[in-house]
């Protein structure tokens, strides 16, 4: 339960960080959107660029079975490296968005 504590705290202290940072036009707002209880996290964009609407997931990160899954990283950040960077072993991290049989080869867990 410790290491699940410990990623939490992980996962809330670079969504916050990535949401800090503004779009450099429009009237877009930047959200980092957290459900402590289900352990599900994720950062939303919504607002305005000229005459178009701009919504949408940027980020989506889950914990469960004490690992971190990274259910979409649409961010040129790539969170998986920088979780790694903050000391969490490859071995708790999935990245969810590929295949269960490529996870394989990407160097991180499974599942």
């Amino acid at each position: 339960m410790e290491r699940v504590e410990k990623y939490r705290e992980l996962v809330k202290q670079v969504l916050e960080e990535y949401a800090s940072y503004k779009f450099s036009s429009g009237e877009i707002e930047v959200m980092p959107v957290f459900d402590l209880q289900r352990d599900h996290y994720q950062v939303v964009s919504a607002g305005w660029k000229d005459e178009r609407r701009i919504y949408g997931c940027s980020v989506h990160i889950d914990i469960k079975d004490s690992k971190i899954w990274i259910q979409h990283d649409g961010t040129e950040i790539g969170f998986a490296d920088q979780f790694v960077k903050l000391g969490v072993p490859p071995e708790d991290i999935v990245l969810a968005y590929h295949s269960p049989f490529m996870r394989q080869f990407d160097g991180f867990a499974v599942g």
